[in-house]
């Protein structure tokens, strides 16, 4: 029996929810085991002058955890960066690898780095572009290298190859 995991890395809680939930939803009741990795706790996404970075945090990890207990993730991981400041950058880069040698999966779901404006109703957060653009240059070349991050050898996670990857919030669907 092949072994089915699908991991969902993005931006921020809710981005799997309103982009791609339906498909983690069947793909986990036809027995995929699915982790979802949000880079930021989303700590900047509100209007509200009396709401403060670390309560919304807190308020949107929490309602993470219960659309993934819904959905039937097994695992929520949020890697803490700051929300609306995200950059793809090497650092970013080895915390998503170090996530993806920890968990192994044999699917990555990500977000678009391409997509940047629709028509006159949508501009894409830039967190959800460097969200893209990271998670798809850690799954090639670096998860599968055993020369970048060696100190990740140090920690016991061994390269390991994706051979599936989708890509969601685009313009240009297949």
């Amino acid at each position: 029996i092949e072994r089915k995991v699908a991991m969902v890395i993005m931006a921020h809680p809710d981005d799997a929810e309103f982009s791609c939930s339906g498909t983690i939803a069947k793909w986990a009741r036809a027995g995929a085991e699915i982790h979802y990795c949000s880079i930021t706790s989303g700590d900047k996404g509100s209007e509200d002058p009396e709401m403060t970075g670390p309560k919304l945090a807190t308020m949107r990890e929490a309602e993470q955890r219960r659309a993934a207990e819904i959905l039937g993730v097994k695992s929520v991981t949020f890697l803490g960066y700051q929300d609306a400041m995200l950059v793809p950058d090497l650092g970013l880069r080895r915390s998503l690898v170090r996530v993806m040698r920890t968990i192994r999966p044999t699917t990555l779901v990500c977000q678009d780095p391409t997509m940047r404006y629709i028509g006159r109703e949508y501009i894409n957060h830039p967190d959800h572009i460097a969200a893209g653009e990271a998670a798809l240059a850690a799954v090639f070349p670096s998860v599968r290298d055993r020369m970048t991050f060696p100190e990740l050898l140090d920690e016991g996670l061994e390269p390991h190859k994706i051979p599936n990857v989708y890509i969601f919030g685009t313009t240009v669907p297949d």
